[in-house]
């Protein structure tokens, strides 16, 4: 039986659900290869900082909920939204399977990540697609949000707000996932993407480049080459350094769109005490999560999608 609603793939990271996960997940992170027990040790530990696991499946599947709610109220009836992830279940493949299961024959997938690369929504969109192929189910994606106006409205209104609490001499640091830098030379455009979110947001609230933000890096990977810098850390530490020009640092990590472990180890607790030791004030910015006008937006995204493919009326 043919479906006449067509599939939304929300996809995003995936993460542990309990303790017991978190070995296959680590395992699954590096293609199957097994971390080594100091490695696996390290990651738990960081879990257990916050609380034991992330918090990111619950707030993914809110997301799912958020924009199976904002697309009803676009088209009633008219699509269904799934979750596909990148490392836990359900998988991308899982996800489409599902759809073709139940007599999809269209999918649109949108990935839970604003800036574009090929090395990471490219991926996302390119596992849906492939899944996709062998059930005939025609394929359509969202590949960009960086400046989405409710996206960067979320983050100015927050911002603002944060800076008011703030010293006078505050710096604002943009950070995203790093990327091996590679990828520079390969022309990928997620540098630019990053920047773009961060000249938008800044420049709604008449921040200069150079004194009032700048752009940095979190969580590069293990591996032996370079990947795309300055971290945070590094760039706390250059700025606690700089003669008493910068008392208080805003990290807003427009990468990432919940609440996970990148945001809530890696910045709450590493970056804020590596600020804290040093003299400067410390804040971090609120991830989306499921803000409604954010979701709503990506949902106006996935019908554009579907009325451009001629798949709905518009």
């Amino acid at each position: 039986m043919t479906s006449t609603r067509i599939g939304v793939v929300a996809m995003a990271y995936g993460t542990p659900r309990t303790p017991d996960e978190i070995l296959p997940y680590y395992t699954d992170i590096r293609r199957g290869r097994p971390p080594t027990d100091e490695a696996l040790a390290d990651l738990t530990r960081r879990y257990e900082a916050i609380g034991g696991v992330s918090p990111l499946a619950q707030l993914t599947e809110a997301q799912q909920v958020a924009l199976q709610r904002a697309l009803d109220a676009i088209a009633p009836g008219a699509y269904e939204v799934v979750l596909g992830l990148k490392h836990a279940d359900p998988k991308v493949e899982a996800a489409v399977d599902d759809l073709a299961a139940r007599g999809f024959t269209q999918a649109i997938g949108v990935v839970l990540a604003p800036h574009y690369s090929a090395y990471s929504v490219g991926q996302y969109l390119g596992r849906m697609n492939t899944a996709a192929e062998p059930h005939g189910i025609a394929t359509a994606g969202v590949e960009s949000w960086a400046v989405e106006p409710a996206f960067v409205e979320f983050l100015v209104t927050d911002l603002r707000s944060r800076l008011a609490e703030m010293p006078a001499n505050t710096r604002v640091v943009f950070t995203a996932h790093s990327l091996p830098s590679r990828i520079i030379e390969a022309g990928d455009p997620y540098p630019d993407e990053l920047r773009s979110t961060a000249v938008a947001v800044a420049g709604a609230l008449g921040l200069d480049e150079g004194s009032g933000w700048q752009l940095g890096w979190q969580s590069a990977g293990r591996t032996p080459e370079p990947w795309l810098g300055p971290d945070i850390l590094e760039v706390l530490d250059t700025l606690a350094g700089a003669d008493g020009r910068v008392d208080g640092v805003i990290v807003s990590a427009v990468g990432f769109v919940a609440d996970h472990l990148e945001v809530l180890y890696d910045l709450d607790i590493e970056a804020r005490h590596r600020a804290e030791s040093q003299g400067l004030a410390f804040d971090r910015t609120a991830c989306v999560n499921d803000d409604p006008a954010v979701i709503g937006a990506l949902a106006a995204r996935v019908h554009a999608q579907a009325v451009g493919a001629g798949w709905i009326a518009a």
